[in-house]
């Protein structure tokens, strides 16, 4: 679907870029920050996997190393946006010291704080989060803005070859809110249930 994947300003439409990343997910568990990422892993299809953030902002990219260290032969993706990242940005690097190999970070990016009447974020004025993810110690890293770059995006997910961390630019533009269920407390029991089977996760 690289063909949909362009927005008219030019920039990757977010939730085309979602779809690809998800599609044929296997056993990769996604933790979403809060607002658009949220919408879009739900919109693309919700799943048990799946740990969309209602609130704690800057916390996506804590909560993934916390599974991956806890996981540490199932993928995990952190799909967060910039807003988000910036809030958490003293998570890299606790991230690059930990090296978990199963962790990876997207990053989309669309310069605003989507959730909060769009005033501009500092990556609007040229601060680079993929410079400050190399920084940290980050080994493996990816800027994206074109269709034709998702394929290695998302293999780059999958590779087991972490911490792995990408920006992609997309188009700020709104659609429509596809909300994921909105009981914390459910959302969370049905990603452990899946992690830990039925049996495993009762005995806890």
């Amino acid at each position: 679907r690289i063909e949909t994947m362009l927005a008219d300003s030019g920039k990757l439409d977010r939730r085309e870029l979602t779809r690809a990343l998800l599609a044929d997910r296997g056993d990769l568990a996604v933790i979403a920050g809060l607002g658009a990422p949220c919408w879009d892993i739900t919109a693309v299809g919700d799943h048990k996997l799946n740990l969309p953030l209602w609130g704690g902002m800057g916390a996506a990219a804590m909560i993934g190393l916390g599974l991956a260290l806890a996981q540490p032969t199932r993928p995990v993706l952190v799909l967060t946006g910039d807003g988000e990242m910036l809030m958490g940005i003293g998570a890299l690097a606790t991230i690059a010291v930990k090296k978990p190999k199963n962790l990876s970070i997207v990053v989309q990016d669309n310069e605003h704080y989507g959730e909060t009447s769009m005033q501009e974020t500092a990556t609007k004025y040229g601060v680079d989060l993929v410079a400050m993810a190399r920084g940290a110690g980050f080994r493996h890293t990816m800027f994206v803005t074109k269709p034709e770059e998702v394929p290695a995006l998302r293999a780059a997910i999958h590779a087991g070859d972490g911490p792995f961390f990408a920006v992609a630019k997309i188009d700020a533009s709104s659609k429509k809110l596809v909300l994921p269920p909105r009981d914390g407390a459910a959302i969370q029991h049905r990603m452990r249930e899946a992690i830990l089977g039925e049996a495993a996760y009762h005995q806890l």
